[in-house]
Parts: C-alpha cells; structure tokens; sequence
C-alpha cells in the first residue's frame, strides 16, 4: 500500500537543523508497523499539485502551523482534495492541521481555541473503539502543539478520543475509511519537548513547564501509531 503523505507544514526554522522533516517522521510513523508501506510525499507549501485522490491508495495529512481560516492560496485546493478523498472512499488519515482540515472540509467547525495552546503530553479518554482500537486502554497520553481545534465536529464523524482541554481530539468517519487526530503520535519525546521550549514567550510559562513536566512518564505513542497502521490497512481492505 502506498501512502502519499501531503506535507503541509515545515518543521520549525531554529529546529530543522536537529530533527527530520514532517514527511519523515510520517514514513517512521508507518515503518513501525511492519507493513511495508510506500510513500509518495506531495510538497503542498512548494506549490506541488494536488493529485487525483480517487487514484490514491492512501492519504496522509501532516500537521502545520497555518489556520484553516486563514488567507492560503493552497487551502481552497486541500479542501476539495478532503472532500474527493472522502467521495471516492481513499483511505485518509490527518494529524494536527490535518485532523482541522478535515474537519473544516467535510463541514465541521475549527477555530482558535480561547483555552490557549495545548503543549507537551496530554491524556485523552478513549469514548470510543473503532475495530482498529478494539484493545485500547481507557486513556492514551500522547504529544500535542496547537492552539486551533476542531469545536464542533462534522455530521459525518464520531468523536473517539476526548479530553477537557480538547473533547474533539480524535474523530472516526462513518465511511470507515477517514480518520484524524489533534495529537501527534508520529513526534518523538525530545522533538515534543523542543517545540514545547520554543513556545516559551508565546505561552503561558506554567503550560509550558507542565508540559515539561508531563514527560517525565512514558506516554502511549506507540499504540496510537499501531492503531492507525491498523486502520489504513483495514480501509484499503474495506474499498
């Protein structure tokens, strides 16, 4: 199964000597599961076209630092390409940015959030078990960086991942064949904790030391990436 990951976003310019790109840390994300993905990387911020998603075998949508709602010549064009991919039932998975558009695209509501940014590793309470999560604890702690949030979901998704700070963190599509989380499972600890450092001056001093603090204990990265290596592999199966 080839999955062509559409990088929307650009690793922060002070971190891009130390850490790997977005698309990178996708292929890792994937290469975990053993399941001999292939890749295609689609440079949506260089202007690269937008191919046809009905002849896609799988989509992936990195995370960026761009809002929905702002003025982006290439927004317009990703959300058609949502909306296609949706259609013609391509496996589709989004992160961060790409759990917004998604949301925003299939009718869904995202703004920036009046609770601030979210940093570090935040636990989210598992209210739904799609079969690709069949075996999910009750909470999974995972990374998060993001103001902006999905506030009201699309009619066509369920929420399956929830918390108080964020209670549309992960949605499942009832085509089964689109999912999206605000978390990022594919960041390793020590990027999360860059990023974390990065924001100080931006945010509030006492998130960004909480989110310091919260990874002191090992989070559950790795079982978000096996589901959603589960869920790709089962929607390819289902098309």
């Amino acid at each position: 199964m080839k999955i062509t990951i559409l990088e929307v976003g650009l690793v922060p310019e002070p971190l891009r000597t130390m850490f790997a790109p977005y698309a990178d840390m996708f292929r890792a994300m994937f290469d975990e599961s053993g399941q001999g993905f292939g890749y295609e990387v689609v440079s949506v911020l260089d202007g690269a076209e937008l191919p046809d998603p009905a002849g896609l075998e799988g989509i992936a949508i990195t995370g960026s630092p761009a809002g929905v709602y702002e003025n982006h010549t290439w927004l317009a064009p990703l959300r058609q390409f949502v909306r296609g991919a949706y259609a013609a039932r391509t496996p589709m998975l989004g992160i961060c940015f790409g759990h917004q558009i998604m949301a925003d695209a299939l009718g869904g509501d995202v703004r920036k959030s009046e609770k601030g940014w979210g940093l570090g590793r935040h636990h989210y309470r598992v209210v739904q078990r799609p079969d690709f999560m069949a075996d999910a604890p009750e909470k999974l702690a995972i990374a998060c960086s993001h103001q902006d949030q999905v506030i009201t979901p699309p009619d066509e998704a369920e929420v399956i991942l929830a918390s108080d700070f964020a209670p549309n963190a992960g949605l499942f599509y009832r085509s089964g064949q689109a999912l999206s989380f605000q978390p990022h499972p594919e960041f390793a600890d020590d990027y999360a904790l860059a990023l974390a450092e990065l924001r100080r001056g931006r945010a509030a001093e006492d998130v960004v030391e909480g989110a310091i603090s919260s990874f002191v204990k090992p989070g559950n990265s790795a079982q978000l990436r096996a589901y959603i290596a589960r869920f790709m592999v089962g929607a390819a199966a289902r098309r």
